[in-house]
């Protein structure tokens, strides 16, 4: 645990149906104060060649809870979606790249924690963890 005034965030992104890091994911930071608060968007970035962002916004001092909106569908359009129909047997035409278009990821936070939440996705489920 850190002395932060604030908790930090970071993320990468495993495509599990072919095993490999998923490159080119935006993702979107968004922070609120309190239960209640109304959420701030406070920037993104989008996955490297290693599936990890590494270049999030700073979190703001207070903050308690945080999102991470992720764009899968545009990368199972242009990247994952012919590998994963290959093999999984899955329907070869789909209204998008993906079941699940975007994917939200809503969690607490205490200040002083460093949170890493990564993604394990394929086209048609995903599961996330706090991570180290």
């Amino acid at each position: 645990m850190s002395t932060s005034a604030t908790a930090s965030v970071s993320t990468h992104i495993l495509d599990t149906s072919v095993g490999r890091p998923a490159e080119g994911v935006a993702v979107q930071l968004s922070a609120r104060t309190g239960r209640t608060a109304d959420w701030h968007a406070l920037g993104g970035s989008a996955t490297d060649t290693d599936g990890r962002c590494k270049d999030l916004p700073a979190l703001p001092e207070g903050t308690t809870h945080v999102r991470l909106d992720f764009a899968v569908e545009r990368y199972f359009e242009n990247t994952a979606n012919q590998q994963a129909d290959a093999q999984q047997d899955a329907p070869a035409n789909r209204d998008s790249g993906a079941f699940f278009p975007e994917v939200a990821i809503t969690f607490a936070v205490e200040a002083g924690e460093h949170y890493h939440v990564p993604l394990l996705l394929n086209p048609f489920g995903y599961s996330v963890y706090r991570g180290s």
